[in-house]
């Protein structure tokens, strides 16, 4: 474990576990292996809070997202608790049946500040999948599989993960996974560019996430912040230079004036280590 441990008092947790295997890394594990790790609504709710608090805590810069056990990373929706809420045997307010803003798990829909790595050590079904749509890098377990089985329920997969495949994927391929319901393997994935990296074994998936996630921790935070928003306006906006002027416009100034700036030059000309200091953007 490692020594640097957050400032601020993480929001309490039932439905995921938090714990920091790294400096400065933050490893959030679904802890519903019975469940297949199916997200019911407070889970979202909770889940928001935790990643809202990520992007505050001055003691982490990139985070991890993992499944319990060696089955399922997600499997989306609690369609148990769903069924029993339709069925009018459980009683739910409408106002506590909503994701947060940041989508489903807190992640499918997030802009935020800071990156988040799936380690994906099952099956990503519907929201499961789009939470990994949703994360900055992925990396797949060999046993991984990603799919939207929404229409072969009769639903749609409104979490946002539809819109950010075909992003990642063109329509062609979005369309045969949104539309058949058929997942694929991580080799697949891989194949398009959805996975960064595949782990030699099912057991060194969350392993080397944090491999990646040291990469990340070990940059100026300010940097990693900028970078990182630079990259998904571009995304959202899919005009390269309108990204490109937005960023500009939000962070130029802040960044180039801060102290981490100042850190990375100065430690470039001395030949050492920078020493960075918590990100203030």
């Amino acid at each position: 474990m490692s020594q640097i441990k957050p400032q601020t008092p993480p929001p309490s947790t039932s439905h995921v576990l938090l714990s920091y295997p790294a400096p400065y890394v933050l490893l959030v594990t679904i802890n519903r292996e019975r469940a297949m790790n199916s997200i019911p609504f407070a889970g979202h709710t909770e889940m928001g809070e935790v990643f809202d608090w990520f992007d505050r805590e001055p003691n982490l810069r990139v985070a991890i997202i993992t499944g319990a056990g060696k089955k399922a990373f997600c499997a989306g929706q609690d369609l148990i608790e769903l069924g029993k809420i339709r069925s009018k045997e459980v009683k739910m307010s409408p106002a506590l049946m909503r994701h947060p803003l940041s989508g489903f798990g807190g992640i499918s829909r997030r802009m935020g500040k800071k990156p988040i790595i799936a380690a994906v050590n099952g099956f990503a079904l519907g929201g499961g999948f789009e939470i990994v749509l949703g994360c900055d890098m992925v990396v797949a377990a060999p046993s991984a599989t990603f799919g939207l089985p929404e229409a072969l329920r009769g639903i749609f997969a409104g979490a946002g993960g539809p819109a950010r495949l075909v992003r990642n994927v063109g329509i062609p391929i979005a369309s045969e996974m949104a539309l058949t319901g058929v997942p694929i393997t991580a080799q697949r994935a891989k194949e398009l560019n959805l996975v960064n990296r595949i782990s030699p074994s099912q057991d060194t998936v969350v392993d080397e996430a944090i491999k990646l996630a040291n990469s990340i921790a070990n940059i100026s935070p300010d940097a990693a912040i900028v970078t990182r928003a630079a990259l998904r306006e571009a995304w959202e906006t899919g005009s390269v230079e309108r990204a490109t002027q937005l960023t500009i416009e939000r962070y130029n100034e802040a960044l180039n004036s801060g102290e981490n700036a100042l850190e990375g030059l100065k430690a470039f000309a001395e030949k050492r280590k920078p020493s960075w200091k918590p990100s203030k953007l």
